[in-house]
C-alpha cells in the first residue's frame, strides 16, 4: 500500500476523534461528558462523529457538496438535533484535501474548484440540520435554491458567519489561531483535555461566536468574547483566580436556556484538532495524557 492510500486510510479516524475529543474537553457553555442540554446529549455528538466517519473515511470519492449531505444524512439517523453541521462544513474541504495528498497545499484548490451543485447539496445539508437562528438574507437565502458556486455563497455569508468566512478566507482563523493555539497548549498544559480549552478559548477571545451573535446578537456575542479573555488573562489553569473565573464563565454560558453556547467556536475547535492530527502536532496515541488528574 502506497504512503498516499494509508494517508487516506486514516482521514475518517481523524474526523472521527478530532469531534469526539472537541465534545469530551469540558469547555465552558458547552455539552460535555458532564454536561447535557435538555435537547442535546453527550451520547448525541459521539454517536455523530461516528456516523460520519462512513463518509469521511472516502472524501475522495465524493464532490464536496455531496459529502456535507451524505455525512449530515447519516448524522440525522443516529440523532434527531444538529449536532455537527459547522464541524462537517469546515471538516470536510480539509479531508478532501487531505486525500489530494498535502492538506495546506490542496485545500485552496478545494475551496475554488467548488460548483454550484456543491452550493445546492450544502443547502440541503443545511436545511436538513435546521440550525437555530439563521435569519434570512436579499441574496442566496438558505430557503432559495442557490445560483452560485459554494465559494461564492459562503463569501456572501463571511461577514457574519465564522464558517463561511473559513471558506473565503482559506481558514485562515484555523490555521493562524486554532492550531497553533492548540500546540501551545499542548507544550504549556501537557494534557489534551487543557490544550483543547486552551485552543477555545483563544479562539473565543479572537472572534465573537456566531451562534451566539445569531441567537442573542452581536453585544452578547462580544461579552463572551471579553468574558474569555478575562478567564485567560486571570491565569486559567496555573491559578485560583483563572480557575474560579472559568466556572463563573460556564454558568454565564449556560445561563438563559444555554442561547449562549459557543457553538461556532467548537466547531473551529475540531477543526483544528483534524489539522492537528493530520500534521502530527497529535500523534497517535497521543503523547500526552487527556488530562493532568489522569497523569
Amino acid at each position: 500500500m502506497t504512503a498516499r492510500f494509508r494517508a487516506i486510510g486514516t482521514i475518517g479516524l481523524h474526523c472521527q476523534l478530532a469531534c469526539i475529543w472537541e465534545v469530551t474537553a469540558s469547555k465552558p457553555g458547552n455539552v460535555h461528558p458532564f454536561q447535557d442540554f435538555p435537547d442535546l446529549s453527550y451520547v448525541d455528538f459521539v454517536g455523530s462523529a461516528a456516523a460520519i466517519a462512513q463518509v469521511f473515511a472516502r472524501p475522495h470519492e465524493y464532490e464536496l457538496g455531496d459529502l456535507v449531505l451524505r455525512a449530515i444524512l447519516l448524522t440525522r439517523e443516529v440523532t434527531t438535533t444538529n449536532t455537527n453541521l459547522g464541524m462537517v462544513l469546515l471538516l470536510a474541504p480539509l479531508a478532501k484535501a487531505a486525500a489530494g495528498g498535502s492538506l495546506r497545499r490542496d485545500l485552496p484548490g478545494v475551496l475554488a474548484g467548488t460548483s454550484v451543485r456543491d452550493a445546492q447539496d450544502v443547502y440541503r445539508a443545511i436545511r436538513c440540520a435546521s440550525p437555530g437562528g439563521l435569519g434570512c438574507v436579499d441574496d442566496q437565502d438558505i430557503q432559495q435554491t442557490p445560483t452560485q458556486t459554494l465559494l461564492q455563497v459562503m463569501s456572501l455569508a463571511a461577514d457574519r458567519d465564522l464558517i463561511a468566512r473559513q471558506y473565503a478566507n482559506g481558514f485562515k482563523e484555523v490555521f493562524k489561531d486554532g492550531v497553533p493555539a492548540l500546540q501551545g497548549g499542548l507544550i504549556e498544559i501537557g494534557a489534551l483535555e487543557g490544550a483543547i480549552i486552551a485552543c477555545y478559548l483563544h479562539l473565543l477571545r479572537l472572534y465573537p461566536d456566531s451562534l451566539i451573535a445569531r441567537k442573542c446578537g452581536s453585544e452578547l456575542a462580544e461579552q463572551a468574547s471579553r468574558r474569555a479573555a478575562y478567564v485567560i488573562d486571570a491565569g486559567w489553569p496555573h491559578s485560583a483566580a483563572g480557575c474560579s473565573a472559568i466556572d463563573e464563565f460556564d454558568a454565564w454560558l449556560r445561563a438563559d436556556g444555554h442561547r449562549r453556547n459557543p457553538g461556532t467556536t467548537a466547531d473551529l475547535v475540531a477543526a483544528s484538532l483534524f489539522v492537528a492530527l493530520r500534521e502530527g502536532i497529535i500523534s497517535l496515541p497521543p503523547q500526552v495524557p487527556w488530562s493532568k488528574r489522569a497523569s
